[in-house]
């Protein structure tokens, strides 16, 4: 894979990347991305997408798409686009996720360790038995 920063590198004077299909696809195909480690990846095409504090984009691709500079207009709307889907979809799904994996099965392991613990609980919580002295049993006889 090359890494290229599309705002340095133009391949033709003049000539930009059309990013529109992907920012229409940030907006009406939001499951088709996800972000990793900084970068935004398109799982159907494996292109890869940074954007630095500025809303510059990098592209990795494994074709001629990381050769292609992105225009300042459309590289504005990309980064409108890709902030927007970040907020509204995967930081929602991410906490969902999270949420979640509060409340997931755990393994075998911890479950053993868990019914120890409560088990332990359980035998500190034990009181002694209560001892009645046998006068106190005596029964009275009825009139």
């Amino acid at each position: 894979m090359s890494y290229t920063d599309v705002s340095t590198t133009a391949a033709r004077p003049g000539y930009f990347l059309d990013v529109a299909p992907m920012i229409s696809a940030l907006q009406f195909q939001p499951t088709d991305f996800e972000l990793s480690h900084g970068w935004l990846n398109h799982v159907p095409s494996h292109h890869r997408f940074k954007f630095d504090k500025k809303g510059q984009v990098t592209i990795d691709a494994r074709c001629d798409c990381s050769g292609q500079s992105v225009s300042r207009e459309q590289g504005d709307q990309l980064f409108h686009a890709f902030t927007g889907w970040r907020q509204h979809y995967w930081q929602p799904l991410q906490i969902d996720r999270e949420f979640a994996s509060h409340f997931k099965s755990p393994n075998a392991w911890v479950r053993l360790f868990r019914d120890i613990r409560m088990a332990w609980r359980r035998f500190r919580r034990r009181e002694e038995p209560v001892t009645v002295p046998a006068e106190a049993l005596a029964m009275v006889p009825a009139e």
